[in-house]
Parts: C-alpha cells; sequence; structure tokens
C-alpha cells in the first residue's frame, strides 16, 4: 500500500521515560527509578499504531466496481439538492465567518476522515466520502484530504488513493493534534473518537484551529442526559464540557436520500477565550 502517515511528536520533551538517577543532599545515589509517562506521551504511544489492511490481494476487478460505485455516487451527490443547499450553507456570512476565524492566516485547510467504514459494503460510506471529495473540489480552502478506519480494505485502499486521498498508515485514534487550520470530517462516528479528539487537542490555540463535520453534540448533550453516572457519559466527556463553547450549524439532509448517511449531522466550531474555561467539573 502506497500509503502515508503523519506521525506527531508530543510537546513535553523532557520526560522521556528513561532511568534517571537523583543524587541526595547526602552525596550518595537513590537507586534508578522510572519515571511515568506523562499524558501526552501516552496519547503518542497511542497515535503510533502501525496499520495496514489484513488483506493485501491486489483485485483489479474488484477495484474497478468500487471506483464506478463511487463515480456514480459522486454524480449522483453533486447534482442533488442536499449538496446545492450544502454549498449555500458554507457561503452564508455566518459560517464563512467561522470558517476564516479557523483559517487565520493560512490559505487552506486539510481535511483528516475518521471511521468512514467499508466503502465496498455500504453506500453510507461512499456518500459521506463522495461528499468530502466534492467539498475539495467546490471549495477553494480545503487541501489535502487524509483517511483512516481499520476495516478499509486492500482495494478500498487503492481506490482511495486514486481519487486523490491518502491513506494513513498510523491508526491515530482520533488523536491528531490540530497544529494548523484542520477540518475533521466524521459523520456517525462513536462518541468516544470525537471525545479523543477533542482530549488531544484540549488546549484554547488547538480547539480554535477545528473544523469538525460530525454527530451533533447538542443532540449528544440530549441523550446524555438520560445516562447520568454511567459509562456512556464518561466516553463523551469532553463533548459535553465543549458545548459551552461550540458554535454548531446542523446540516440538512432535504432528502431521504441522504438520511442514513448523514442526518444528525453538524459544523462544530469551538472557541474557548481562556484555558479556565477547559476545566473539566468533577
Amino acid at each position: 500500500m502506497a500509503a502515508s502517515a503523519k506521525i506527531l511528536t508530543a510537546e513535553d520533551h523532557t520526560l522521556n521515560g528513561e532511568w534517571t538517577v537523583v543524587s541526595s543532599r547526602r552525596g550518595f545515589k537513590r537507586r534508578n527509578t522510572p519515571r511515568m509517562p506523562t499524558l501526552a506521551q501516552k496519547l503518542q504511544q497511542q497515535q503510533q499504531e502501525p496499520w495496514a489492511p489484513t488483506d493485501f490481494e491486489i483485485n483489479f476487478i474488484r477495484e474497478s466496481k468500487l471506483m464506478q460505485k463511487m463515480q456514480i455516487c459522486m454524480k449522483k451527490l453533486e447534482m442533488s439538492q442536499f449538496f446545492l443547499n450544502l454549498l449555500d450553507q458554507i457561503g452564508t456570512p455566518e459560517l464563512t465567518n467561522c470558517f476564516l476565524r479557523v483559517l487565520s492566516s493560512e490559505s487552506k485547510m486539510n481535511m483528516v476522515i475518521y471511521g468512514i467504514g467499508s466503502l465496498e459494503t455500504y453506500e453510507s460510506p461512499r456518500l459521506q466520502l463522495s461528499l468530502a471529495i466534492l467539498l475539495k473540489r467546490n471549495v477553494s480552502w480545503i487541501g489535502d484530504i487524509e483517511v483512516f478506519d481499520p476495516v478499509l480494505s486492500a482495494t478500498e485502499t487503492r481506490v482511495l488513493e486514486a481519487l486523490g486521498c491518502t491513506v494513513l498508515s498510523i491508526n491515530e485514534q482520533g488523536r491528531r493534534r490540530a497544529q494548523k487550520p484542520m477540518m475533521f470530517f466524521m459523520p456517525h462516528c462513536e462518541a468516544e473518537l470525537y471525545d479523543n479528539l477533542l482530549q488531544a487537542n484540549w488546549e484554547v490555540q488547538l480547539l480554535d484551529c477545528i473544523v469538525l463535520v460530525g454527530n451533533s453534540f447538542e443532540t449528544y448533550e440530549q441523550h446524555l442526559s438520560e445516562f447520568k453516572n454511567s459509562a456512556i457519559v464518561d466516553s463523551a466527556t469532553r463533548i459535553l464540557a465543549a458545548r459551552k463553547f461550540t458554535d454548531e450549524f446542523r446540516i440538512k439532509t432535504v432528502s431521504d436520500d441522504y438520511f442514513s448517511a448523514f442526518h444528525d449531522s453538524s459544523w462544530h466550531f469551538f472557541g474557548p477565550v481562556l484555558e479556565t474555561e477547559l476545566q473539566l467539573s468533577r
């Protein structure tokens, strides 16, 4: 697989997990003790899980069939009222101002797609990928597209690359740090993946660089209020905490053709002003 990866480096370089020797005031050396890894190091280790498709078969017939399905899907979506309405929404002053705030002095933001699912098996992932590609073609400030899902086959990987996407060879578990403006395209991912993304970027400067397309945080808040003191709430700690500084704009599905792929999806922009806003309630 001709894939590339973005391997991130934790900000804290001072604690590297090596054995250290500490001298006491009386001049003797204490026994070597390992330092515990920092949270940043733990996240970095989780980010650096090598990945490759479990099947290595190159099947040109399967690739051709999938590419044909994708071309049909993109053509259908491009002519749909759903897509035209979405482009209109992106062009509204309200959303334009949000995008410009995230872009700041940059001319483009790359897109990272997590959890796309099996393109060969289901139509919804094909529609979601088609939307991402069409957005890149029609919106001048959207840059390169990177994709990851552990279920991707070798055939799906080759088709993604043929469509101009880069398939990551590292399972980041959703923990990409937004060191520059970035769009995370994550329709219908699990709450834990959104929470991983927020946890990795739980700083004012980083959150300000993120545009998230994914499940409505407002809906999460409404539903999770029914599950107090449960593991379900724990998996969405930062989703709930982020609600107070999130600007959310619903994406209208318009027709039943696109409901399964995009229902309850929103644009999310994060705007905490002070670090104190990021303190989590106990």
